[in-house]
């Protein structure tokens, strides 16, 4: 496949390039510091916080399908994900490419956005301690970088995209290892963690199921 990859130099875009290229696709790695990729793909650099239409076009032009690791890395940085994402969807409808997945966050099934104002109280994915303690502080803990991802989720929600979003609990630097539970529309019960790796596993995953198109998937062990 002709695969572009935005943000492939974060902790998920990393992964994605590099199992990317092991299945032998066609890469092209959106980055805003080139000097970082240590893997061959064609590059196109790109801030994404103030992004060009031409140059993220000529990124996506003929790409079977959009992956996209973006997601703020400080404070300073909230805006990033819903106005790149913006930016990636206007490329892309301009360039006839349709299919995107990126990461998002657990949490955001709750989380109010400008087009989801009223969300659900609860996830039905959510256990007690989940429910009424940890994402309550986790969402006060994280709550412009939260904003931001649910921000995104509208994005694309309001586009006629293909879209997937996957909704990952607390990552970590672990291995691959292929093994993960997944759900639609709702988190994992008593799924508190995923490496990153398998999260880029499952978002090259989904590119072969057309049944997670237009839909929020949960992924965790």
């Amino acid at each position: 496949m002709k695969l572009t990859i935005v943000a492939a130099t974060g902790g998920i875009g990393r992964h994605l390039l590099e199992q990317s290229l092991a299945a032998g696709h066609d890469v092209t790695a959106v980055v805003r510091n080139p000097k970082s990729l240590a893997q061959a793909a064609r590059v196109v650099v790109v801030d994404l916080a103030a992004a060009e239409g031409a140059a993220l076009q000529s990124a996506v032009r003929g790409a079977d399908a959009v992956l996209s690791g973006l997601g703020a890395r400080s404070p300073a940085d909230a805006g990033v994900a819903w106005q790149g994402t913006r930016a990636l969807v206007e490329a892309m409808r301009a360039t006839a490419v349709r299919r995107i997945v990126v990461v998002s966050a657990a949490p955001i099934s709750t989380v109010p956005s400008p087009g989801r104002p009223h969300p659900p109280r609860r996830d039905p994915g959510e256990g007690f301690f989940m429910r009424n303690l940890m994402t309550p502080l986790i969402q006060r803990v994280l709550r412009a970088h939260y904003a931001d991802l649910a921000h995104m989720e509208d994005v694309l929600r309001a586009s006629d995209l293909d879209w997937t979003v996957v909704r990952p609990p607390r990552l970590t630097d672990g291995p691959l290892r292929r093994v993960y539970r997944t759900a639609p529309e709702r988190n994992l019960r008593r799924g508190l963690t995923v490496s990153r790796a398998d999260v880029a596993h499952y978002m090259l995953r989904t590119l072969a199921d057309p049944a997670t198109a237009r839909q929020a998937m949960g992924v965790a062990y």
